[in-house]
């Protein structure tokens, strides 16, 4: 086992988006991954259904290793939020949250987005739920050399008003957008110097060395059970946040391929 695994487990994170909605279709694939994802002892592992399947899921999960997570939420306890969720209703029912998803960003402005973010982030947490924290730049961002200043300043806005002792509560996901389903991963190297040097750099200056050494930072972006490994073995890179490869049962697959340390 490498040092990096020693200092953080890694995370496989399943991202439906809007797919396998359907209570039918939802159970059908998870019981079908259960038993093959329980037999992987050394990667975590998260499955982020749509909201109409999360209740049914629960309960299928129920005493499982897999934790159950949402896609988004708002910040606000309840109120006047048409279509939104609030943190009340996903805790004890859900063990995780995706917050900030490129998908979820469009509709706002940077700093609008990113005060909203924070927000959630401090909601979650306070509901005993592990935010996954998504980043990432554009390929205009990317093009113009923007990725470092883009990148690090969406985490430091996300972490505002925690400390180092919120450590080990959440995640973060670096996603390109240029590279989320577009088949075009970036490479390992690249993804690695990213996540090592921008991502977790803003982490050490928000809270600390020691609490960037102790928080878990996925890749996303056009994973599969083909590159999942080369990923994993970065030294700065815990796992990944995974979408289309995450709708079928190939998805157990590319978690073995993720356990690189057994």
């Amino acid at each position: 086992m490498n040092q990096r695994a020693r200092r953080r487990r890694p995370l496989i994170a399943a991202n439906w988006k809007m797919n396998l909605g359907r209570t039918d279709e939802a159970l059908a694939l998870v019981r079908r991954l259960r038993p093959r994802l329980t037999a992987v002892e050394s990667v975590d592992v998260a499955i982020c259904p749509p909201f109409t399947v999360l209740a049914v899921l629960a309960e299928v999960l129920r005493n499982s290793p897999i934790a159950l997570g949402a896609q988004t939420m708002h910040w606000a306890d309840g109120g006047a939020h048409t279509g939104d969720v609030s943190p009340v209703m996903l805790a004890g029912l859900c063990d995780c949250v995706i917050l900030g998803h490129s998908e979820r960003r469009e509709s706002a402005g940077p700093g609008s987005a990113d005060e909203a973010i924070n927000r959630k982030v401090l909601a979650a947490l306070a509901h005993e739920l592990t935010p996954i924290i998504c980043v990432g730049e554009s390929a205009a961002q990317r093009d113009a050399g923007e990725t470092h200043d883009v990148v690090g300043r969406q985490v430091c806005a996300a972490l505002g008003g925690l400390d180092a002792a919120a450590a080990g509560r959440f995640v973060l996901a670096y996603e390109p957008i240029w590279a989320i389903g577009s088949g075009e991963a970036a490479t390992p190297a690249e993804a690695n110097r990213t996540i090592g040097n921008t991502v977790r750099g803003a982490v050490a200056d928000a809270l600390g060395e020691g609490a960037a050494e102790r928080t878990r930072i996925l890749y996303g972006g056009s994973v599969n059970a083909d590159n999942i490994a080369d990923f994993v073995r970065m030294p700065d890179i815990d796992g990944a946040l995974v979408g289309g490869a995450s709708l079928s049962a190939g998805f157990a697959e590319l978690v073995k391929a993720a356990d690189v340390d057994s």
